[in-house]
């Protein structure tokens, strides 16, 4: 049988190698296009990459604000489970003395032989000892069930501790995760904020910075003193005075997620700080913060009350006067006057 040849392929000339070429090429290039769609975001303008930005700081002061009211409630069940544990301590050494008393009449009945203590008493002769040893005898024991009783009592009250501080301590480890959930999502937002900022240009950058300035107060100005500029609108009370007082001195702070001060502040941890320095004390998030006081319209606001914006009630600041208020606006802008224009009114709250 004869052998099969390959016939030789010839190789493409003129309009079918340029048809060739377009086709390998387009390939190519739709390849390269699907490969980067799983590992990069399309390219943003520096406008897009400015409002992506922003997106994302609301979800982490939003992310933020999860976690200052997890971590609250995580501080709440720890002082418990620690006040449960003390107290059960304390209820281990009573019952360690009570245990010792018994142990100190049962070895006196067995120095003494064992022996009932009316049999004791039948075989003195003598009747005054008979009667001093009759009421040793019935001391001794009403001291036995005492002991025993209490004995019985500290016992009791461990076994109840120790069930209450298992629910608590259960409690503090279900807070706990919570805790690490709202933790990994600021982180994770605040990561992509800052992978995205790094696209832009140095100058875009530091014009982004300085939309975040607020109205030019200098970080120095607003650390000179604490009280509000001359002719501004004064406030309704000297708590509310002190508190305004507070924010002015605070002017030109960072921002840090979960921070309440002295030196760094979230949103709602400044306002706390604020009141805080006036006597009054308030709830650690905006979510709580809300429902702190009386609400009041924004026709009524005066100088002092809690602003609260967007729809989740994700982020307050403190009024101060002409439509204007300070806050703790996001990461890479400090502490700021800014008008209350600037993000969408979701209500107020007169604290005192």
């Amino acid at each position: 049988m004869a052998a099969h040849r390959k016939s030789k392929q010839r190789p493409l000339g003129g309009p079918a190698a340029r048809t060739a070429a377009t086709l390998a090429l387009a390939g190519a290039a739709t390849a390269t296009a699907f490969e980067g769609s799983g590992h990069a975001d399309p390219r943003l303008t520096p406008a897009q990459v400015k409002a992506e930005v922003d997106r994302l700081y609301r979800e982490a002061e939003e992310a933020t604000e999860k976690y200052n009211g997890a971590k609250e409630k995580a501080d709440k069940a720890r002082a418990a489970f620690d006040r449960l544990r003390d107290e059960a301590a304390r209820r281990a050494d009573r019952l360690n003395s009570s245990r010792n008393a018994l142990g100190s009449i049962a070895a006196a009945q067995y120095r003494s032989g064992g022996l009932d203590p009316a049999v004791q008493l039948a075989l003195t002769s003598n009747p005054d000892e008979y009667l001093e040893r009759a009421a040793l005898a019935d001391r001794a024991g009403d001291r036995q069930a005492a002991a025993i009783a209490s004995v019985r009592r500290e016992l009791s009250e461990i076994g109840r501790l120790r069930a209450e501080s298992k629910d608590r301590l259960d409690e503090l480890r279900a807070r706990q995760a919570e805790l690490n959930r709202h933790k990994t999502a600021v982180q994770g937002k605040l990561r992509k904020a800052e992978s995205l900022l790094a696209r832009l240009t140095a100058e875009q950058r530091a014009q982004y910075a300085r939309e975040g300035a607020g109205d030019g107060r200098s970080p120095a100005a607003g650390r000179a003193g604490r009280d509000a500029p001359r002719g501004a609108v004064p406030a309704p009370n000297s708590r509310a005075a002190q508190a305004v007082s507070f924010a002015y001195g605070a002017l030109g702070k960072p921002y840090v997620w979960g921070a309440t001060g002295p030196n760094a502040f979230d949103c709602s941890g400044l306002t706390q700080a604020a009141w805080r320095s006036a006597g009054v004390s308030l709830p650690r998030t905006t979510y709580t913060q809300i429902n702190a006081g009386r609400r009041v319209s924004r026709s009524e606001l005066a100088p002092g009350d809690l602003v609260f914006f967007y729809s989740g009630i994700s982020h307050v600041g403190l009024y101060i006067g002409g439509g204007q208020m300070i806050h703790a606006p996001r990461p890479g802008a400090p502490v700021r006057v800014a008008p209350l224009d600037e993000m969408p009114f979701a209500g107020a709250t007169r604290v005192a």
